[in-house]
């Protein structure tokens, strides 16, 4: 057993635990990752033992988290205080100003101002990724935060949410577990903006809860192409109150005008070397360029009596509504209009949190919800250092602020009068409050009667339906990213216990996905019978009334979860598209306008790149002024490419064969004049001698309409499952 440090104090081991460590020192994994503590009980901070540390106390099993509950109060507020000043989740971040504008169905669902026919709402967005510090990639494998304030006319609303629509756990109170093991691991601070490691995959394989999520996260809507095509999700179900006060479940979609796109993982890789601030840079240049991007808001409603009508738990945040059974309803759109004008001031010092709502939006009993309500006012007063953090400029709300708070680090509002109390005679009992009528804020009365209990409800127990619902609904291109990606990332781990225990929870989704896995592996699939799969339980808990069972087989699809199956794609088209126009000295300069002209026409934006920066020498024509040189840039950065000159000369170039090679790969449109044909020759490899003849090439002085065809389509996938041995 490792020695405890001098800094760690040292406890007497009970005989049990001394027994237990013995028998343990067995298993040949559990003695090369033994570590202090092992072996022990585990206890609180002031050293209580606890019973459960996986189920927040509740008012009944679907009940709302209570207030009383000590343990989970202290190991949050431990967490959101580790970390000083950067956020610990969603440190790396880009935001940017806008409005909301309501549609005219909006406000049959809920009586909130903003949500008023033709109503336009000031919002700040920001979109982030989670597991990496400040200075990493926007490229890394992970989940993104979406999360939009808006400063409505009756307070601040925060809607809090990411790009996935479902979560890792179940219960809040194993959040700060879920972070730990994500981050970098605390002996060596490695890996950064990384989940390729033991101790997620460790947590992952024994926390079944994950796998619907985990899903998601290993296939390409993890690794989005830009900000601007991407979803976003509030995770949650929550409440919308309507007029008359009437109560429905809403889940929240945001999606995006222009489409749902990825990039695939070696492109990923190769800009995070090339360009690591490509999200922000993209989203940055298209505001200051007059592209603003746009979502609109949908919602999925269900009525209070069709609560229990699915076989799922709607309180249930690893799980989704599928859109065939309640179809997402469009009642708004987001449009970001304006860039930050300092980003420490606002996107830095940005606020928010899901406990910000007004008259029409209200909670639900989601446990994960519920310890979040408690979590982000404990991380602001760490992160921004007072009480009054909501009167820096970003998170002041424009509605006015009357109440009988006072004073505190960094207070700037100045209160006059002698009265900060309520009620008061004084000040005739000013500020008041307000009825409802007036505006004033209800919480939804809801029926409760429950024994107080740390415990799961039995109908969260369904782990493995919905992820082979998401497995079934992929493309077949995109299942081979997932497996892809599966094999990447538990190639890293280093425990072949971890990896043969993540291959048992894959088998129970889908025998195929977890056969294909292993073979990358060089392992086969392990029987999970007779095995624990689930350790997220509490001490007593019964395990068997929690054990998921497997995935029935019988899941339907749904083209929603699928990015090339997706009817929110069904819009083709070329808007804010980055082409790379690919030249040499000597090129025809009318062919390049020519071309330039067309791809701007259709809102896309051509930039010229060759052998070197200044000017580009061309037949017909003025000198043209060069955007990136070969050196300067890579196709991985574009959209698409097309080589407009002597494909003779450029072939010489390794830069250039290189380029062309590289978009190929990536089953980006790639085209040429006649001219520029020698590149693309040139530029073949073994898996692809067949490029000139290839889905998504365009040769020939007139092939411009086809290759803005070919880039309205995007990528062209037969090229990677016909190269490739099968995954």
């Amino acid at each position: 057993m490792a020695k405890p440090s001098k800094s760690q104090p040292t406890t007497p081991t009970p005989p049990a635990a001394s027994a237990a460590a013995a028998s343990d020192a067995k298993s040949a994994d559990l003695e090369q990752n033994r570590e202090y503590g092992h072996g022990e009980l585990l206890t609180s901070n002031q050293g209580l033992r606890v019973n459960d540390d996986q189920n927040s106390l509740k008012a009944g099993e679907r009940g709302p988290t209570l207030l009383e509950d000590f343990l989970l109060r202290e190991k949050i507020t431990h967490f959101d205080h580790e970390r000083i000043p950067e956020r610990v989740v969603h440190a790396r971040g880009v935001a940017a100003h806008g409005y909301f504008e309501a549609y005219d169905n909006a406000s049959q669902y809920s009586k909130a101002h903003f949500l008023q026919p033709g109503t336009r709402t000031p919002i700040f967005t920001r979109f982030s990724t989670v597991a990496g510090f400040r200075g990493s990639t926007d490229m890394a494998r992970d989940v993104r935060g979406f999360a939009v304030k808006f400063y409505t006319q009756e307070g601040i609303y925060d809607f809090v949410g990411n790009n996935i629509p479902v979560f890792f756990i179940q219960d809040a109170i194993k959040f700060p577990d879920l972070i730990h093991a994500v981050k970098p691991e605390p002996h060596n601070e490695i890996p950064q903006a990384a989940s390729a490691h033991n101790t997620f995959w460790d947590f992952i394989s024994a926390n079944p809860e994950s796998m619907h999520m985990i899903l998601w996260a290993m296939s390409d809507r993890a690794i989005p192409r830009n900000l601007r095509m991407m979803e976003g999700f509030n995770v949650h179900t929550w409440r919308l109150i309507d007029a008359q006060n009437k109560s429905r479940f809403v889940k929240f979609h945001w999606k995006p005008k222009l489409g749902i796109k990825s990039v695939v993982w070696d492109e990923a890789l190769q800009i995070s070397g090339k360009d690591p601030d490509f999200h922000r840079r993209d989203l940055w240049d298209n505001i200051e360029a007059g592209n603003f991007p746009e979502w609109e808001l949908g919602v999925q409603m269900v009525e209070e009596e069709d609560e229990f009508k699915f076989d799922f738990d709607l309180l249930d945040a690893t799980k989704i509504i599928p859109e065939e059974l309640v179809p997402v309803t469009i009642i708004g759109r987001m449009v970001l209009d304006r860039n930050p004008d300092n980003y420490f001031a606002e996107t830095e010092q940005v606020a928010f949190h899901p406990g910000h709502v007004v008259p029409g939006i209200d909670f639900t009993n989601d446990p994960l919800l519920q310890g979040r309500l408690f979590s982000y006012t404990d991380t602001q007063l760490t992160r921004l250092g007072s009480p009054n953090f909501h009167e820096i400029p970003i998170n002041r709300s424009v509605a006015p602020i009357h109440n009988n708070q006072r004073d505190g680090h960094m207070r700037q509002q100045i209160n006059v009068g002698k009265s900060s109390y309520g009620p008061n005679l004084l000040n005739d009992n000013s500020p008041r409050q307000a009825k409802q009528s007036e505006g004033g804020f209800v919480s939804h009365h809801e029926r409760m009667e429950a024994h107080k209990v740390r415990a799961r409800s039995k109908s969260f127990v369904d782990h493995y339906s919905q992820a082979r619902l998401f497995w079934n609904s992929q493309a077949d291109i995109e299942k081979v990213h997932i497996v892809k990606a599966l094999r990447f990332e538990l190639g890293k781990v280093e425990a072949e216990s971890v990896r043969k225990r993540m291959l048992m929870q894959l088998s129970l989704v889908a025998t195929e996905l977890a056969t294909r896995v292993a073979k990358g592996l060089g392992l086969e699939v392990p029987t999970a019978e007779g095995v624990q799969l689930n350790y997220g339980l509490g001490a007593d808990a019964d395990v068997a009334a929690h054990q998921s069972k497997p995935a029935s087989g019988n899941e339907p699809k749904s083209d929603a979860l699928s990015i090339e199956n997706s009817p929110y794609n069904a819009k083709k088209s070329i808007e804010t598209k980055q082409v790379a126009i690919l030249a040499a000295d000597g090129a025809d300069g009318a062919a390049i306008a020519s071309l330039t002209k067309a791809l701007e026409a259709k809102g896309a934006v051509a930039k010229l790149v060759a052998p070197h920066l200044g000017k580009l020498r061309v037949q017909g024509g003025e000198a043209l002024t060069v955007d990136f040189s070969l050196q300067t840039t890579a196709s991985v950065l574009f959209d698409g490419v097309y080589v407009v000159g002597d494909g003779q000369a450029l072939s010489q170039q390794h830069d250039a064969v290189h380029f062309v090679n590289e978009a190929f790969r990536h089953c980006k449109p790639v085209g040429a004049t006649a001219a520029g044909k020698a590149l693309l020759s040139e530029a073949a490899y073994g898996g692809a001698k067949d490029l000139l003849s290839s889905d998504g090439v365009t040769i020939g002085d007139n092939g411009t309409d086809q290759f803005l065809t070919d880039l309205a389509q995007g990528r062209f996938w037969s090229r990677e499952l016909n190269a490739e041995p099968k995954v």
